[in-house]
């Protein structure tokens, strides 16, 4: 009798069961507000990364673009004359503009993610958190914001400088009687059209950063 005793369980009480589900639906919830954060957190991360990419680049094949064309230009007797022109992008400041903007902005997003990444790093915080107090911590943001804001100013006016250019090297202009040239150097048109589609998604991505960062100020001030 003792052992069957012994070997009986007890069954477990209701606010037993019913503090366990709790708690099993309480880890549940907890687990998908924590993904959900991750997610969030990564997406400036990912934009910018792209828009780094992106405007790496434009300035990489804008820079490399270049193309020769050879035209008969007289002809002495039965001997054509011959002239070799070559379309550079450094023979349009529109466009040097363009790599220099390009350049920056692909520079000035890498350099904001190596610094965060050095920031994310634990023996990195400690010495932040020590030498860096709250206001100065806030100017930091200000400053970085402003360098930000510049930068997409910057590459957003390269872009449509460059754009305004390809534009009327594709097509001319009558009224002015300028030829356009796209139809001699194809080519060089073709690559910088690439270029200029890079950029404009490196601005696009600038701008989505930049919304995400006002809206994520906004829900963090404290008038929320």
């Amino acid at each position: 009798m003792d052992l069957e005793r012994g070997s009986k369980m007890p069954p477990p009480s209701a606010p037993a069961v019913a503090a366990a589900t709790t708690t099993t639906s309480t880890c549940c919830g907890n687990k998908r507000p924590q993904l959900r954060d991750r997610l969030v957190a990564l997406q400036p991360v990912v934009l910018r990364a792209a828009a780094a990419l992106a405007t790496a680049a434009a300035a990489a094949v804008m820079a490399l673009n270049a193309q020769s064309y050879t035209a008969v230009v007289a002809i002495i007797g039965t001997r054509p004359l011959t002239q070799t022109f070559t379309a550079k992008f450094r023979d349009t400041p529109a466009f040097v503009y363009f790599v220099i903007a390009n350049a920056i902005a692909a520079a000035y997003n890498l350099v904001v993610l190596l610094v965060r990444r050095l920031i994310l790093r634990r023996r990195m915080a400690g010495l932040v958190v020590h030498m860096l107090d709250m206001k100065q911590t806030h100017k930091a943001n200000i400053f970085v914001k402003r360098n930000y804001t510049l930068t997409m100013a910057l590459l957003a006016t390269g872009t449509a400088t460059a754009a305004a250019m390809a534009e009327l090297g594709k097509n001319g202009n009558v009224h002015a009687r300028w030829n356009p040239i796209c139809d001699r150097f194809g080519s060089f048109c073709s690559r910088g059209g690439v270029a200029l589609a890079s950029s404009f998604t490196g601005v696009a991505l600038m701008l989505a950063l930049n919304l995400l960062s006002a809206a994520s100020n906004a829900q963090c001030s404290p008038g929320q």
